[in-house]
């Protein structure tokens, strides 16, 4: 991580609400060595919203210029709510010329799902899973273990995630990785910003959800006949959502098991990626070996872009 990077920011989705946050993010970057681009993200308001749609729309798009010289790092300064409003809006061709093949990071999560499922299935184009400017480099205590797979994710050919958490399942497959916030994936079902995967191990994490809602989300995949399309699901963080007592016992384990009972791949669980302070970074759209079972499991991704 000796190596110097420039980093560009983006905000697609929702506005920075600690300045403070931001600064401290900055001022770890730059104490790094790196050259971060375009603050000015970090201080759009529009509404809700880190500037009108077409401010936001237009920030990806110069991207596509070939004029300008591509950063090493994309980093969105958060999520929210905002991304779906601009996917109409964006130079998929333009970007897909530019991007495609070439070794640079797109990289955050929650509401940049709708980014980077739309740049996948659109575009081709291959994006990381990973930590953003205001939450996780602003954090009042960096996470060690987020840093450290953020910067190995970037820089390695192959890297291999592990968890020690035993599983129900015995599986050994292999395919697309893809994935993200559940509730923003199973919005687009339908639309041409969901990727067409086949044979994929999908990744899903949300925050502040009900075991219901997520159960009624992962129907919603189901019933659109994608998860019977896919070789796993891996089940990341989903914190937040405490069951009330009308649930009667039914809790996220129950809805997990519930889900497995009924979608017909193999459902893994414990994965370190949502909205946590540790977490790993994961490329959407590269490939990925899943092997799983009483002892755990390994993720190993090959495939993404990979910094020089």
């Amino acid at each position: 991580m000796a190596t110097h990077r420039t980093i560009e920011l983006i905000a697609p989705s929702g506005y920075p609400h600690d300045p403070n946050a931001i600064q401290l993010a900055l001022k770890r970057l730059r104490a790094q060595g790196h050259h971060v681009e375009n603050i000015g993200a970090t201080q759009r308001r529009y509404q809700r919203f880190a500037g009108t749609d077409g401010e936001r729309a237009a920030e990806l798009n110069r991207l596509a210029d070939p004029s300008r010289e591509l950063p090493d790092i994309v980093l969105a300064v958060r999520g929210g709510y905002g991304a779906v409003r601009i996917l109409h809006g964006l130079d998929y061709a333009g970007l897909q010329r530019r991007l495609r093949d070439q070794p640079i990071a797109f990289v955050g999560h929650s509401d940049f799902t709708a980014l980077q499922l739309a740049l996948l299935a659109q575009a081709g184009v291959t994006t990381f899973g990973g930590p953003m400017l205001a939450v996780d480099f602003g954090a009042e205590t960096v996470s060690d273990f987020t840093m450290k797979h953020f910067w190995h994710a970037l820089t390695s050919d192959t890297y291999t995630i592990s968890g020690t958490l035993p599983q129900a399942q015995t599986v050994d497959v292999k395919g697309t990785l893809w994935g993200g916030n559940l509730a923003v994936l199973a919005s687009l079902v339908g639309s041409p910003y969901m990727p067409p995967v086949e044979g994929g191990i999908l990744f899903v994490e949300d925050v502040n959800e009900q075991p219901f809602r997520i159960e009624r989300l992962i129907y919603q995949l189901h019933l659109a006949g994608i998860l019977e399309r896919q070789q796993a699901l891996v089940f990341g963080d989903f914190s937040g959502g405490n069951p009330f007592d009308y649930d009667n016992g039914y809790d996220l384990h129950a809805m997990i098991e519930q889900v497995r009972s009924v979608i017909g791949i193999p459902v893994v669980t414990g994965l370190p990626f949502g909205h946590i302070p540790d977490m790993v970074t994961l490329p959407v759209g590269a490939q990925a070996h899943l092997v799983a079972g009483a002892h755990g499991f390994k993720l190993t991704v090959s495939g993404h872009p990979v910094l020089g």
